[in-house]
């Protein structure tokens, strides 16, 4: 009878493995940028794609919708797929049905057939995302490789939504809309060639039952918020619909906290969330997510309809926060982050984008991109940088291994969420209050209506920063200290490798 690995078989055998890490690091940030660019590219190309299928503007938004459905209800499911069948497979299970999806889209000969690809997109992401993230989290365990890792990854989750606006308008306007989905196909065979030659498949040691009671309440709570934001943009606060969503999705997701104290294999084991300086890191993620949807949509808004950049130029002019959010995530995780911890780093990268969007808010119909918008989108990505990355690092540090795939996904869905939030609350209110500042200022004239924008969308700036801030408070309060972390995590670490120890009789190895 042959016995099974120990612990000091997988060292071994994993000291004789080629190193193909920094290559892995490659192939997981293309697929998050994928994802990622994902939820803007498409924004640039509507009006062009409206044109070719002839659909109405209050169908529009269902092409984004779509997307954002199906992505922010199944990521759970996504990140606990991936910890049950091994992340490589979930992986590239995810890059082959995104790459169909988009070329579908690509070739959509009608509106449905674009939300429906739109969606499909959105399922594979799901799969994708998670099993990405949690590639990086267990690839990557030496403090100083993986604040490396995590300070390119941070970049990638970040500056994504900023490429998808270059490279949509570049695509719209050069070649065609249906490109901003055909380009998908080739981002997915890179990663795929790359996973397939690279990635290593970890066979779980043991093999969980799917948490079907869990996998419902809470892919359907997500999907009845996602859904109540998203149609609170058109439809309002007020509408039965919006509210019928939001409540529903509350109540699932309340009980869907309750069911998993009594499942066996929960979809989300509560050793995940009961880490208080993860907890609060999953929340500042959410924040980053309000502020930065926030930011790209409104402010491409302003530089589009009021100082009349083109879609190409609006995108280019993202690229210096796109700059400074590569120095920031980097400099974050490898220098400042392991030396003075998640409280102090997330906090005052809190506190610098408030400022920073405070200064946008003092835009007007005059300002000038150099001194109006360049300063903010400095700051703001220095600020990005100290925020997202930091907080995806601290959110998955000290997993299980069989968790690594659901705290991922948790980080994807509080982001998603946040920026769902973000979009639906500042949307409602930009156009309360450019409609409350057209009327009380008709003796303008013709100018009014470039003012009244403006003014919502300095607006909607002045809350994000509220946000902000705020974010910076709970941090200050919640974060643990960096001594009182270490403690923590020291007394994690030797009840998961006691727990690992037990175990290592069931392990199985590591195969291509």
């Amino acid at each position: 009878m042959t016995s099974s690995p120990t612990l000091a078989d997988r060292k071994a055998a994993d000291a004789r493995r080629p190193d193909h890490r920094w290559l892995i690091l490659v192939v997981v940030s293309i697929a998050q940028l994928m994802v990622v660019l994902d939820a803007t590219v498409v924004n640039i190309a509507l009006p062009s794609a409206q044109a070719d299928l002839g659909f109405a503007d209050g169908q529009r938004q269902w092409i984004v919708t779509a997307y954002a459905l199906a992505f922010g209800s199944l990521l759970l499911f996504g990140g606990r797929v991936g910890d049950m069948f091994g992340r490589k497979r979930v992986f590239l299970g995810g890059l082959v049905a995104f790459a169909l999806a988009s070329a579908i889209g690509g070739a959509a000969p009608s509106f449905g057939v674009l939300v429906t690809a739109r969606a499909l997109q959105g399922v594979a992401g799901a799969m994708l995302a998670p099993a990405a993230l949690s590639t990086l989290v267990t690839t990557f365990r030496e403090p100083h490789e993986r604040g490396r890792a995590f300070g390119v990854f941070g970049t990638v989750a970040v500056g994504g939504g900023a490429v998808g606006l270059i490279l949509g308008g570049i695509l719209t306007e050069y070649l065609s809309w249906r490109w901003v989905m055909y380009v998908n196909v080739l981002f997915a065979a890179a990663a795929g060639i790359g996973a397939v030659v690279y990635m290593v498949h970890e066979r779980p040691a043991v093999r969980a039952r799917i948490d079907v009671v869990g996998t419902v309440l809470a892919s359907a709570g997500l999907f009845g918020l996602v859904f109540g934001f998203s149609h609170a943009e058109s439809a309002g606060w007020t509408s039965g619909v919006t509210v019928a969503s939001l409540v529903l999705g509350v109540v699932l997701l309340v009980g869907f906290a309750f069911a998993e104290q009594h499942v066996g294999t929960p979809l989300l084991p509560l050793r995940v969330v009961a880490d208080r300086s993860r907890a609060v890191a999953f929340a500042a993620v959410a924040v980053a997510g309000l502020a930065m949807f926030g930011l790209f949509l409104f402010l491409t808004y302003y530089l589009q309809q009021v100082k009349g950049f083109s879609p190409v130029m609006s995108g280019l002019a993202f690229l210096p926060m796109i700059g400074c959010v590569m120095i920031s995530s980097n400099l974050s995780n490898i220098v400042t982050l392991p030396r003075f911890g998640p409280r102090v780093v997330i906090t005052i990268g809190m506190v610098v984008g408030s400022l920073a969007l405070l200064y946008l808010s003092r835009l007007d119909v005059s300002s000038s991109y150099a001194a109006g918008v360049l300063p903010s989108l400095i700051f703001m990505g220095f600020a990005m940088g100290m925020v997202m990355a930091p907080s995806m690092n601290t959110a998955t540090a000290g997993v299980q291994p069989q968790d690594s795939g659901v705290a991922s996904a948790l980080v994807s869905t509080m982001q998603q969420v946040g920026g769902s939030i973000g979009t639906a609350v500042l949307s409602t209110i930009v156009a309360s209050v450019t409609t409350s500042y057209a009327d009380t200022h008709r003796s303008l004239g013709a100018a009014v209506a470039a003012q009244a924008q403006t003014h919502g969308y300095t607006v909607a700036f002045a809350i994000s920063a509220g946000t902000f801030a705020a974010g910076a408070i709970m941090g200050v309060l919640l974060f643990p200290s960096k001594r009182r972390l270490a403690e923590l995590r020291a007394v994690t670490a030797d009840a998961a490798h006691r727990a690992t120890a037990t175990s290592e009789p069931v392990a199985v190895g590591a195969e291509r």
